[in-house]
């Protein structure tokens, strides 16, 4: 994927990433890719206020940002959304809980979809039983906390939010003929010997420790995001195969914080998520 063969198909058009951290990444790797690597203080401007995009003090963590590059009016943005649905705390100020309403879509859809021309979601490693827990997420669904404990399950949970999300995005597809929509399935974690809290460790420095080839039925491994989008305008972005088999090639030991725990789930860049892109890119 070429930088001027990408900014120039994607001229005067907007592509946008929402996720979770590895969606940021995701963002990141094209970003890189957009701009062949080079500095881009001379060639993008900051357009994150059109978008009502507020920069943190730390704006590595829960950060959305939004890039225009100048020559091609062609923008990409990361929207930070690690669920995809409303999230809204219990109180003003200081909350005692938030309520994760899984049938409503992130507000940011509704507010900005005809201002995207090419859409990228992903959603997973943050729907966990000790996930919601440490959130403080509370399971909404119709406006009531869920009393299902079926549907209260973290895995179902995210299996009906990702459903929802699909739903409402097909919907609107007839307003926005030319939008297209791509779910990406789930990033492989890699941690041998433990988890991450547990001494878990990723120190593998060739590819395929887990064979040469993977096998699957139709679904990958993220059959959620498949079932979803049977019969809609929203299509796969299939990643998780060929992730599974580049185990060396996460970030590892080597954190910006070394004292750390070792990290087995996002990936070095340029890496992984650059396949991914190239994948999408085929796509669009």
């Amino acid at each position: 994927m070429g930088k001027k063969l990408f900014t120039c198909r994607m001229r005067n058009k907007t592509i946008a990433f929402m996720g979770d951290s590895l969606g940021r990444q995701q963002f990141q790797s094209m970003m890189c890719m957009a701009s062949g690597g080079g500095r881009l203080d001379s060639e993008v401007d900051d357009v994150g206020e059109e978008y009502n995009f507020v920069k943190p003090i730390n704006a590595f963590v829960n950060g959305s940002t939004a890039y225009r590059f100048r020559t091609t009016n062609t923008t990409i943005l990361f929207y930070w959304s690690v669920s995809l649905c409303k999230l809204k705390p219990s109180s003003p100020g200081k909350a005692d809980y938030f309520a994760l309403h899984i049938d409503r879509p992130e507000p940011f859809l509704i507010d900005s979809l005809h201002m995207i021309d090419v859409l990228v979601l992903n959603t997973k490693h943050h729907w966990s039983e000790d996930k919601l827990k440490r959130n403080r997420w509370v399971i909404h669904k119709n406006g009531l906390p869920v009393r299902d404990k079926n549907l209260s399950a973290s895995a179902n949970a995210r299996n009906f939010a990702i459903s929802s999300v699909v739903r409402w995005l097909d919907s609107q597809h007839p307003k926005h003929p030319g939008l297209k929509v791509f779910f990406r399935t789930l990033s492989p974690r890699h941690f041998v010997n433990g988890d991450w809290n547990t001494g878990g460790k990723c120190d593998s420095t060739t590819p395929l420790a887990y064979g040469d080839r993977i096998t699957t039925e139709i679904g990958s491994y993220d059959s959620p995001v498949f079932n979803a989008v049977q019969g809609t305008s929203v299509k796969v972005l299939d990643v998780t195969g060929l992730s599974r088999l580049r185990d060396e090639a996460h970030v590892s030991k080597f954190r910006i914080l070394t004292h750390l725990q070792y990290d087995c789930l996002h990936w070095c860049l340029p890496g992984v998520p650059d396949e991914w892109n190239k994948i999408l890119y085929a796509q669009i």
